[in-house]
């Protein structure tokens, strides 16, 4: 079921976000599987007005326009021809996003600069086709106001989840009394009332039921003087939100009366019915009839269909006929609505493989209370949109009236079985605000009439779980079970825990554990960002120290102060980590989110003091390196490094993101020197940062194992000029990309920059070692291959070979 957030305003005055209100149905048992926020992302395109549209100099189908956005004029180059000076249109700025990932962007269009595009309907996503650029009415729309927001289709579109029995929800309005009884509001109903004239409806048309066990109600209304037209753009836009494609103004009011009280309707053109008359029964054993969608139908004795004094003319609660649709020159319209059985139309529905958001409805029951009041709505719409007379009364077929169920309640039995402690006026006042109606009996039992639209309700038992659903389930006291099953095997996640921090330590690194509080300023001295949600840290209610008083959102922090406090002891050579949880606020929700991340630091000698070891400090290919080795161990495949938008904590020019596919599963770099200096480091320190859940979702468990060559290898330098500009990545994969299978390693084992060397340049050299699994290579082969790496090299990158 779709419905917008909007739509629901309109019946119950309720006081929430979009977000909250998802919380509540979902609580309330209608789950929101999803939530489409329309107009968001749009905001950059505007309400604009052209003030001056001449002919391109160099272009004979482009116009040059100059466009007032209401903060500025703006030339822009335009295509289309639909439009004229002085018109209101939609302007798409600079930065704009459009369906289809398109980005607008300042551009030179045959010579003239372009700053924004003038949109139209389809290329906003309004339309499936549109001739040409849209153009806005004038009156009332200011301009620069963003287009979503001056057209009112900002809005946020449910989509929830039913259950079969809740038939009920199949509405907008059932959605309503759901909030409206949860929240303790009332509903505005939509407004049924009609204005009658002319003839009898008696005398005008008939209906006769026949199968009256499979259609118990069965109601029409005539009206005469019909035009079809184009609906208004209220109602196209009110069933665009929710999915649904206009067709006509009467056939999209069937739609939205359905949509609104979940009441299937059809309209039949009446001067297309033999004899102006409507007869109910089953199908003839192999009786042909096309429904709308041009298909042919061989109907069977178990088919409920609609006939007029001759053939079938609909489908009964699946789809209407061919030969009683409405068209354009229809002006008499025969509305029906009606109640048919459950299994009937849903054994038709599934024999001919046609659902519809009719039988939908039809096959998990409809209202039959219901049935007088949705024609009577459509039948006002249709008035009041196609214009007409409405014949005086309804027919209305109703041989056996249905009586409301009553069913025996003892408000004590709801708390024993619930495991609540509520009041009797309580259980009774949910009852009350869920409609139905309360007859009080001897010995504390009492009679509940549910409304006629909960056909779910029958039994005691359904009446508790309504108690137990509007009073929350999530009030109902947790208690521990009696026993429970616990296994000893590790999970995957638990698995890969062990493994990264044994693989880390195998690398010569040590485990640190920090306390999970911290300073309230960790997030200034690591220069996060004022929007960074990373400083919105969970304030403890009782800390020790200011110093401890928030929960960790990063583990960078204590990481850098226990390298400072080692340094101050005169540890400098350190290799440290930690591996733990950090705790980040959740929207909406009393527990925060707890990913664990994995941080390292590097600083100091690479291998220690010592006569024979060459005293050389760690880099950042140090700490590059463990990660890139942790990741291979753990089967994370085609990580990539990108130097671009890196955390403001690392040195810029010394560091990178790494990604996994679309996924940023961490980061490494020198710490930036202000850093640094804000927590008491002298030296150079080198850090990493992983998400361990981004490493899960991306790590392979399986290994794979390659037997090594029989035959011998053969090796082959290549030494190039190239750019600084030019990453070391990009020559590799060039290499690679020869796709020669004889090329088993490619290594850079030189870079050298200085005397002979042009400025803004750098000398590398790439060794190359090619084998086969099947002979011997010759040089001839080698030397093949070789040459079209060289080449390669020299026309996708522009090397310069040594």
């Amino acid at each position: 079921m779709k419905v917008t957030y909007n739509w629901l305003k309109e019946y119950v005055d309720f006081d929430l976000s979009p977000d909250q209100l998802a919380d509540l149905l979902t609580m309330l048992g209608l789950e929101v599987e999803a939530m489409d926020r329309l107009g968001e992302g749009f905001d950059d395109v505007v309400v604009a007005l052209v003030e001056e549209k001449r002919q391109h100099p160099n272009a004979d189908k482009l116009s040059l326009c100059r466009v007032n956005n209401g903060s500025e004029v703006l030339d822009v180059v335009c295509g289309a021809q639909n439009f004229k000076q002085g018109d209101m249109v939609a302007l798409a700025q600079i930065g704009a996003v459009l369906p289809g990932d398109f980005k607008i962007k300042k551009s030179k269009i045959r010579g003239e600069e372009s700053c924004g595009m003038l949109c139209s309907e389809k290329e906003l996503g309004l339309a499936d086709e549109s001739a040409g650029i849209m153009i806005l009415p004038g009156s009332g729309m200011v301009l620069g106001t963003p287009l979503f927001s001056a057209l009112g289709l900002k809005d946020t579109l449910f989509e929830i989840g039913l259950t079969p029995n809740r038939a009920d929800c199949l509405s907008a309005v059932g959605i309503a009394r759901e909030i409206a009884a949860k929240l303790g509001l009332q509903v505005r109903y939509p407004d049924s009332a009609v204005v009658e004239g002319g003839e009898p409806v008696e005398s005008v048309i008939g209906v006769v039921v026949e199968a009256a066990d499979l259609c118990p109600r069965y109601a029409a209304r005539f009206i005469s003087g019909c035009k079809i037209l184009p609906s208004p753009d209220w109602l196209v836009k009110r069933l665009n939100a929710i999915g649904i494609r206009s067709i006509n103004n009467v056939v999209d009011i069937t739609n939205l009366v359905m949509m609104e009280l979940g009441q299937p309707l059809h309209a039949f053109d009446c001067d297309r019915l033999s004899g102006k008359r409507i007869v109910v029964r089953r199908a003839g054993e192999g009786e042909p009839f096309i429904t709308l969608d041009g298909q042919q139908r061989a109907l069977v004795s178990d088919d409920l269909v609609i006939c007029d004094a001759e053939r079938p003319v609909a489908l009964a609660g699946v789809m209407g006929g061919l030969n009683s649709e409405i068209e354009n020159t229809t002006t008499c319209i025969l509305l029906e609505s009606a109640c048919f059985k459950p299994a009937a139309v849903r054994k038709t529905s599934k024999r001919l493989g046609l659902h519809t958001e009719s039988s939908h409805r039809f096959e998990r029951g409809i209202d039959i209370g219901g049935v007088a009041r949705a024609l009577d709505r459509a039948a006002a719409l249709i008035v009041e949109l196609a214009g007409g007379t409405m014949a005086r009364g309804a027919l209305d077929v109703y041989p056996g009236k249905c009586e409301p169920v009553s069913i025996p309640f003892r408000p004590e039995r709801a708390n024993s079985l619930i495991g609540v402690d509520l009041a009797r006026e309580e259980i009774l006042d949910i009852l009350t605000r869920l409609e139905c109606r309360i007859i009080e009996g001897a010995a504390g039992i009492v009679q509940v009439e549910p409304p006629s639209y909960r056909i779910d309700i029958e039994r005691e038992i359904d009446l508790i779980e309504e108690v137990a659903r509007l009073n929350g389930f999530d009030r109902i006291p947790a208690s521990m079970p009696i026993a429970r099953i616990t296994s000893d095997r590790p999970s995957r996640h638990q698995q890969l825990e062990k493994r990264v921090r044994n693989i880390l330590v195998d690398h010569g690194m040590n485990e640190i554990i920090n306390f999970s509080f911290t300073d309230p300023g960790s997030a200034g001295k690591l220069m996060l960002c004022e929007d960074d949600p990373r400083r919105n840290a969970i304030r403890l209610s009782n800390p020790l120290v200011d110093e401890q008083s928030v929960m960790r959102t990063t583990l960078l922090p204590g990481l850098l102060e226990t390298v400072a406090r080692n340094i101050n002891f005169r540890s400098l050579d350190l290799s440290l980590f930690e591996m733990r949880r950090v705790y980040m606020p959740s929207a909406g929700d009393d527990m925060p989110t707890e990913p664990i991340f994995i941080v390292g630091a590097m600083t100091g000698s690479r291998d220690g003091d010592g006569w024979s070891r060459p005293n050389e400090s760690v880099d950042f290919y140090d700490a590059k390196g463990v990660v890139e080795a942790l990741l291979e161990l753990i089967g994370v495949k085609g990580a990539s490094w990108l130097s671009d938008s890196v955390e403001p904590y690392y040195h810029p020019g010394k560091s990178c993101r790494i990604m996994a596919g679309r996924d940023q599963i961490g980061s490494v770099g020198e710490i930036h020197p202000t850093v640094q200096e804000n927590f008491g480091i002298e030296k150079q320190v080198f850090c990493f940062e992983l998400d361990f859940e981004k490493l899960l979702k991306n790590s392979k468990t399986g290994t794979s194992i390659t037997a090594p060559s029989r035959f011998p290898d053969s090796t082959r330098d290549i030494a190039m000029l190239v750019p600084d500009s030019l990453q070391s990545d990009k020559v590799v994969e060039c290499i690679k990309g020869v796709k020669a299978k004889e090329i088993e390693q490619i290594q850079i084992f030189d870079v050298y920059r200085g005397k002979g060397i042009p400025d803004g340049h750098a000398s590398i050299a790439i060794r190359i070692r090619y084998r086969s699994y099947e002979r011997t290579l010759t040089d001839d082969e080698i030397n093949s291959i070789h040459k079209k790496i060289t080449d390669s090299l020299i026309n996708k990158l522009q090397v310069t070979l040594r």
